[in-house]
């Protein structure tokens, strides 16, 4: 069973994710809320942001990133060159840092890790470059270490984030297509040595097909894992 040690994991769909802390404050992972197709309604009335990392600068992890920033004011974590694009928008509060850095933001603490996969950014009719994505392993009040994957191959450097890290939940991609499917997530799991998986970006469009069932078969025999398949507005803790 998860302990999630007062903190609330709350899935919004695609790649996006709402923590919310035992004090009541609000870590976005993802700018993507109300552009977001497999968000509830409900769920896009967001009440409070405090802080949001951003992993990549596509549109679908972006997309509302700027008109959040505006509204909450909140930190806001990307790598630089995304960061700057951000702040050229008008975002204020905006921490550009690189992979293998760690910032202490309010409560957490994020440290931006490798990601294998594109990053370029929509700006009107052309597409820019948002330096390289990345993923964050969050240590959360209470102990809980978190690892967002963002869009990610699997990658043999895993091990090391398990290694230096020892993350206990991991939020993994499974669509395929554009990210791992269940077959390549299912190797990220053992590299990363975690009992506790959270798959995403996966059922948003046709072309994700990769789903929690076949990475369940690809994992089974993994003594004392845990594929916590929620559904878009459900919650964890």
């Amino acid at each position: 069973m998860l302990k999630t040690r007062g903190n609330r994991i709350t899935w919004l769909g695609h790649a996006t994710f709402q923590i919310t802390l035992a004090d009541g404050k609000v870590v976005l992972l993802e700018g993507w809320v109300d552009g977001n197709p497999a968000c509830p309604q409900e769920a896009k009335k967001l009440r409070r942001v405090d802080t949001m990392l951003i992993t990549h600068g596509h549109g679908d992890h972006i997309g509302d990133a700027v008109a959040i920033a505006q509204k909450f004011k909140p930190q806001v974590v990307a790598i630089i060159e995304t960061a700057h694009w951000l702040e050229s928008k008008g975002v204020k509060n905006a921490i550009g840092m690189n992979k293998g850095g760690t910032v202490k933001v309010g409560e957490i603490e994020v440290t931006m890790v490798q990601a294998v996969h594109s990053n370029g950014i929509q700006d009107g009719d052309k597409m820019i470059y948002g330096g390289e994505p990345a993923g964050y392993v969050i240590r959360l009040p209470g102990g809980l270490t978190i690892y967002h994957a963002g869009d990610t191959a699997v990658f043999s450097d895993m091990k090391l984030i398990a290694e230096l890290y020892a993350p206990e939940v991991a939020m993994l991609p499974i669509g395929d297509f554009y990210t791992m499917g269940p077959r390549e997530a299912a190797m990220a799991i053992r590299l990363l040595n975690v009992k506790h998986v959270i798959p995403m970006h996966y059922a948003t469009f046709p072309v994700l097909t990769g789903t929690p069932e076949e990475l369940r078969k690809q994992t089974k025999g993994i003594a004392g894992l845990e594929i916590h398949a929620i559904k878009p507005g459900e919650s964890l803790g």
